[in-house]
């Protein structure tokens, strides 16, 4: 091979892992952004959890419980405010598709919708973004998490949304 022809190889190596770079770099900036979703409540912060627990058991899902993170903290020496709660969300047939897939992922579950108090006084319910999350897992996963949980979870939070 000629040297223009090693030096056009090297270039277009140098460029593919340039752009392979700018990628990985592109993803690791825009990815965690995408992984959550914030809504607004409508409602004050009670008045939101209580919607919410609500409207679980009304879209036939079950809610092992809410957790006070304010006071769970408070057990071990630490105060934080403002309020946050962390709603706990299961629907076991699709627990249950998901698991035999990739029984990894219960390590998030039951989904969570954590409401919280901004330093605006505004209340916010944030939640994982199931439906990225479905796609980034392709098959049964994303079949379940994008599309039956993903449209749930968007008519379980209609309650208390705009």
């Amino acid at each position: 091979m000629s040297t223009s022809g090693k030096r056009l190889v090297l270039a277009g190596i140098g460029g593919f892992l340039a752009g392979a770079a700018a990628v990985a770099i592109a993803v690791a900036v825009a990815m965690p952004p995408l992984m959550i979703v914030r809504h607004e409540s409508t409602l004050p912060f009670d008045e939101t959890v209580a919607a919410l627990e609500q409207a679980i058991r009304d879209n036939g899902w079950a809610s092992p419980g809410t957790m006070d993170l304010n006071k769970a903290m408070a057990k071990h020496g630490v105060r934080f405010e403002p309020r946050v709660r962390l709603i706990k969300l299961c629907k076991a047939s699709y627990a249950a598709r998901v698991l035999q897939d990739n029984r990894d992922l219960a390590a998030l579950m039951p989904c969570t919708l954590a409401v919280y108090e901004a330093d605006d006084g505004k209340v916010y319910i944030s939640k994982m973004n199931t439906g990225l999350m479905g796609k980034l897992f392709g098959g049964t996963v994303a079949e379940v998490m994008g599309g039956s949980v993903s449209a749930e979870e968007a008519e379980i939070l209609e309650a208390v949304t705009q």
